[in-house]
């Protein structure tokens, strides 16, 4: 398995760096509004005849029985495809209904594995009650509310009634490793695809919850001729599921054509243009793909048996004392260098890519460049004479000698970044 971390936007970006000079390098799941709703329990279910999930499904794929067969991802024009295999007694339409009510969409309501949460869960949509109100989601499991899914609607749409939930399609469309949710919906009489970002949950953010991707769902939506989850898998990959690729220029070309599509709408959002480049990390034949936009973020993708695994996933940098990101060529080592209370704290971070294709942290070094009299960790008013003229080193709190500190340092580190547009890299790629 593969996960990477992600962020959103220059908004984010500044809340991560507070966290990165507080010590914390790695960036956390930033931030469009989430919806949490804690479990709630609705009436309970039968296990008896309830539609079930077939198995084996790939990390980040969700294994659905349902109107779209998550074996081949392929729907016809109606919504309505193939029945996965492993599935056994299909549940009636009286029983959905009084599972989850009258106004659940029970021929888009199906039993799935995500990865955002264990064991089996149910996928419900809801046609809006009346005039006014909003079409909505929620994933259930065992009779209660996991989370609640706020639909995507485009701004030119919001007035129209609607009409149909078309298509759903669950797959990990964006390489980090966590199930995603395609929906193809019609409202009036135009036809749009919705995405819907993964997130696991954790002890601070309780429950997974997915994040409407709207730039990428309106972007995408535009570049299809016909509407359609397998068209949209066609357009972004080939049709091919992660671990499919046939080699790194092919995995290396999706990833490309999806960081384009992301920020096709953010001209405004950035001075800069998306950049990418090839480098090698850790020292084997596959180089690893740069994506990012110069003084805003990174990301880091490497390929390994037909898979795309997200190593950085927009690293935030460039303010709050956070420089970017460095690596030492072919050594599986990267370095970061933060500053917190102008430089008065230094963080210099370690981190190389562990056995499961993700970023791990070896050690923190903080260098205090005052005199903490009182312990306290940060530079109080009374302090600040000594900034400069005073040092010491920690490391998990524990002082620590220059000696030991360069153990860690591979030596010439250089910084990651992108250098090419998206044409030359796809060229350089043969895609």
């Amino acid at each position: 398995m593969c996960k990477g971390k992600k962020i959103f936007g220059k908004k984010w970006i500044a809340g991560v760096l507070m966290f990165l000079a507080a010590g914390m390098l790695t960036a956390c799941a930033g931030e469009p509004e989430k919806i949490k709703v804690e479990p709630v329990k609705v009436e309970s279910y039968e296990e008896e005849g309830k539609k079930d999930a077939s198995s084996g499904a790939e990390d980040g794929e969700g294994a659905a029985v349902g109107p779209e067969s998550m074996e081949d991802n392929a729907e016809a024009d109606t919504g309505a495809g193939e029945i996965s295999d492993g599935a056994e007694t299909s549940v009636s339409e009286e029983k959905l209904k009084e599972w989850f009510g009258e106004n659940c969409i029970v021929e888009q309501t199906f039993e799935v594995e995500l990865s955002e949460y264990e064991g089996k869960v149910y996928f419900v949509p809801y046609r809006p009650k009346e005039d006014g109100a909003e079409f909505y989601m929620q994933i259930v499991r065992d009779g209660e509310i996991m989370t609640e899914i706020n639909s995507y609607v485009p701004e030119a749409l919001q007035q129209e009634r609607f009409g149909s939930l078309d298509a759903v399609s669950f797959f990990d469309l964006n390489f980090d490793g966590n199930t995603d949710i395609v929906l193809i919906e019609t409202y009036g009489d135009t036809t749009f695809a919705a995405v819907y970002y993964g997130e696991p949950g954790n002890e601070e953010e309780g429950n997974g919850f997915f994040l409407a991707q709207s730039q990428l769902s309106e972007a995408l939506t535009d570049a299809l001729d016909t509407v359609s989850v397998s068209e949209l898998r066609t357009l972004l990959t080939g049709g091919k599921k992660n671990g499919g690729f046939s080699d790194y220029q092919e995995a290396y070309g999706a990833v490309i054509r999806l960081c384009e599509l992301e920020e096709s709408y953010n001209a405004e959002e950035y001075s800069q243009e998306l950049t990418y480049d090839l480098i090698d990390f850790d020292g084997d034949d596959i180089p690893e793909l740069v994506a990012g936009v110069p003084g805003y973020y990174v990301s880091l993708y490497t390929y390994t048996g037909g898979r795309v695994c997200t190593l950085m996933d927009k690293w935030g940098y460039g303010a709050m004392g956070n420089a970017g990101y460095e690596y030492a060529p072919g050594k599986n080592s990267l370095r970061n260098q933060n500053a917190d209370y102008a430089g008065a704290i230094l963080y210099t971070t370690y981190m190389t890519m562990g056995a499961e294709y993700t970023m791990e942290q070896v050690v923190q070094i903080v260098f205090y460049n005052f005199d903490d009299v009182n312990g306290n960790g940060i530079p109080d008013e009374e302090e600040q004479s000594s900034i400069g003229y005073y040092g010491v080193t920690y490391i998990d709190g524990r002082e620590v000698t220059a000696k030991e500190c360069e153990a860690y340092d591979m030596g010439g580190y250089e910084f990651i970044a992108g250098k090419m547009s998206a044409e030359d890299m796809l060229a350089q790629l043969g895609q």
